[in-house]
């Protein structure tokens, strides 16, 4: 009885024992909130920095003010009537070829850009090369200079996917490219965008960066409006924000149906209260953990121009956490400066300047020759 009430007492405490280090081993990994969220916003800022310093974000961070014959930009547009207008098409096999800059000295004021390539080559891609000066200042690529003649075209896009159908007011659009610089990888591209009498409108830009991050924008209008913006590396999520709002037949405005922040391994979402007639209070996981004592408060700023989506990327809204030991801090105080890099960096994916002044304008004199041969 001794021996069956000690071999009890043994597999209690081995039982015990493993039950408490577990715990411990799962409140390790998943931590405190405050703790976690400082871990994400050191992740984000580490990735932020790796991003910003690499070959890829130079493709991402050019702009310029000139305007390709696109409609790729109006990535936030909803103006305009819908015409019955005739559709066009340019597709890859339109405008497949290989093309190298030329220094030329063409002085007319709006040139085609073709004046400034020559097609070098067959191929089933659109492969563009040009120097990589002429993409960092872009009002350069029109103005020749005698240096000009000396430059190398070590900037090349490879166009494996391309197709434009557009009208007025209407297109549907989708790019797939990759992106070298000296001979080293620098990133590929992806684009989708459209716009429909049905579906409103819709777009979607995706980076990722040689150095295995991944930056990814989407944003649909229509009766419900999309947001999000993700950042992420081998699939692990570093930083997402998602806003949807719905329009029914009785409200004039969009209302928010839900919305979600993740940094790290931290999840604060919102959703509608039973009924629609409101929104929840937030709920907050750590590492898919209900953090109980956790709030948030939501601040937004309800006189922004842009009132139809409300984030933290957008400037219009900021989220202050109230943390377990009582301390309160905004997720824009937690992130400092990298807030700033971040919204940088999705404002460059909606521009997507490389894809629509360059690309799409080199496409669009292909097909235009073409067309008036």
């Amino acid at each position: 009885m001794k021996t069956k009430s000690y071999l009890f007492g043994l597999v209690l405490l081995g039982f015990l024992t493993w039950s408490c280090s577990n715990k411990d081993e799962l409140s390790a990994s998943q931590g405190s909130l405050k703790a976690s969220m400082n871990t994400g916003a050191q992740s984000l800022t580490s990735a932020m920095s790796a991003i910003t310093n690499s070959a890829g974000y130079q493709v991402l961070a050019t702009s310029s003010s000139s305007n390709a014959p696109s409609l790729v930009k109006s990535t936030t547009s909803n103006s305009g009537s819908f015409f019955s207008t005739p559709m066009d098409t340019i597709t890859l096999a339109d405008i497949a070829g290989t093309y190298d800059y030329k220094a030329s000295k063409y002085k007319k004021w709006h040139p085609e850009l073709l004046n400034f390539f020559a097609k070098t080559g067959t191929s089933s891609d659109l492969i563009v090369r040009l120097p990589a000066s002429k993409v960092k200042n872009p009002g350069s690529l029109f103005h020749f200079t005698a240096s000009d003649t000396t430059l190398v075209n070590n900037y090349v896009i490879d166009v494996s996917k391309y197709n434009y159908n557009f009208g007025r007011f209407l297109w549907n659009y989708n790019l797939a490219s990759t992106i070298t610089i000296d001979n080293i990888a620098a990133g590929v591209l992806n684009v989708q965008s459209s716009r429909n009498r049905k579906n409103g409108y819709h777009f979607m830009s995706d980076f990722a960066f040689a150095n295995g991050y991944d930056a990814k924008i989407a944003y649909n209008t229509g009766d419900t409006i999309l947001s999000v913006y993700n950042i992420s590396k081998g699939g692990v999520t570093l930083f997402e924000e998602k806003f949807t709002s719905i329009k029914n037949d009785t409200a004039s405005r969009h209302r928010e149906k839900e919305y979600s922040l993740t940094i790290g391994n931290v999840l604060i979402v919102r959703n509608p209260t039973h009924g629609n007639s409101g929104l929840d209070s937030a709920k907050v996981y750590v590492g898919g953990t209900l953090q109980t004592k956790a709030k948030v408060q939501f601040i937004d700023i309800t006189n922004h121009n842009d009132t139809t989506e409300f984030s933290i990327i957008g400037r219009n809204r900021d989220l202050q956490i109230t943390f377990d030991d009582g301390t309160t801090q905004t997720v824009s105080q937690l992130l400092g400066a990298t807030i700033t890099d971040v919204r940088t960096l999705f404002v460059s994916l909606r521009q997507v300047y490389f894809a629509t002044n360059i690309v799409d304008w080199v496409a669009w004199d292909i097909f235009m020759n073409k067309k008036n041969m």
